[in-house]
């Protein structure tokens, strides 16, 4: 396996740039995934390590060697696409063998043992006499990772594997990819629009958003200490809701002033005006007079043993979280408290996380 660097990396279309300087260092074993929402240059990043889109500008370094301008057979990578992209007239395994047979000196023998190795990791030893129409979306996406297995190369890269697959079978997958992840010790580059899927896999998530590098962190870091707006409100199902407020000086501290409450902070944040971050596992709610403020719940969506519930607070909403046996009615008034040891306060000009509270 090898270590992934991207220094500078930029890519433009007829002068129009679409991914903006992305400086990424995936360490050797690592399971990094680019997350974003569509047409944020995740796949035109991958598709850059690849080799299958030009670099406009920038250095892309594989195990130290600079490939910028390589060809994508000589950057030693292997590329799992959303579609499959298996042969329909062959079965799995000479799928699986193809490749190897055309681009390696590697004897069939060889051949034939890097597939039954693979089969045996993927548990589809019993398909390899299958053609792709006599196979489910699952197994055809273990044949698809399998013909990369048996290339045996330095980094693995994955553009949207499991969206194709139903919901039950998706989590499967993941459950299948980690399992592989820390039993073979791969170098992986995986692009997913999934949040979910991001947080489940990764070792570290890289998150993009109109082709610019937001933050890259492990999946909690970002869920607990989000860079800026972008990130808060991507991360989290459902994600975090934001309040504008003002912040005045007061003695050593200062009063943080929304339309509908007042409340004190230790600190003084460097703005005149702040986002309050908080997570819907963050928001108290009761039906009793005590709180830091009111509002008007305006729908509650049962969800297994828990529920969210949708509170208009003034002009601004906000999620909470609670146990099924508390979910509120809609149009109920009920009082609010935040906790404030795990709220976060955002620049409200440019979105840009403060210190914290």
């Amino acid at each position: 396996m090898a270590e992934v660097v991207l220094q500078g990396v930029s890519k433009a279309y007829a002068g129009r740039p679409t991914v903006h300087a992305v400086d990424l260092t995936i360490a050797d074993k690592e399971f990094m995934v680019l997350v974003g929402p569509s047409g944020c240059g995740k796949s035109t990043t991958l598709r850059m390590v690849a080799g299958l889109e030009d670099i406009t500008a920038g250095r892309l370094l594989i195990d130290g060697a600079d490939v910028t301008h390589a060809a994508p057979q000589k950057r030693d990578i292997a590329m799992v696409f959303q579609s499959y992209a298996l042969y329909p007239h062959m079965t799995a395994f000479r799928n699986m063998a193809f490749g190897l047979l055309k681009t390696t000196d590697l004897g069939k023998a060889e051949v034939d043992r890097r597939i039954r190795e693979a089969a045996e990791i993927l548990h589809i030893g019993h398909l390899l006499e299958r053609k792709p129409n006599q196979l489910s979306g699952g197994e055809r996406q273990r044949v698809a990772i399998g013909r990369a297995l048996v290339r045996q190369p330095k980094v693995f890269l994955f553009d949207e594997p499991l969206s194709n697959l139903d919901a039950k079978l998706r989590t499967r997958m993941r459950g299948e990819l980690k399992r592989l992840h820390k039993e073979l010790g791969l170098t992986v580059i995986y692009v997913t629009h999934d949040q979910i899927e991001a947080m489940t896999l990764g070792t570290r998530v890289a998150i993009l958003s109109e082709g610019r590098l937001q933050q890259v962190g492990a999946p909690m870091e970002l869920y607990m200490h989000p860079a800026n707006t972008f990130v808060a409100t991507f991360i989290g199902t459902p994600e975090m809701s934001l309040l504008r407020c003002a912040v005045r000086p007061e003695g050593n501290g200062s009063l943080l002033q929304h339309e509908r409450f007042l409340t004190a902070l230790p600190a003084r944040p460097d703005a005149a005006e702040v986002f309050l971050g908080v997570r819907p596992e963050e928001i108290l709610i009761s039906q009793s007079a005590e709180g830091i403020t009111r509002g008007i719940v305006e729908r509650t969506e049962l969800i297994g043993s828990e529920a969210l519930a949708e509170i208009l607070i003034g002009r601004d909403r906000v999620v909470a979280r609670m146990p099924i046996s508390e979910a509120p009615e809609s149009g109920e008034e009920v009082s609010l408290t935040f906790d404030f040891g795990r709220a976060r306060l955002f620049d409200a000009t440019n979105g840009r996380a403060l210190t914290s509270i």
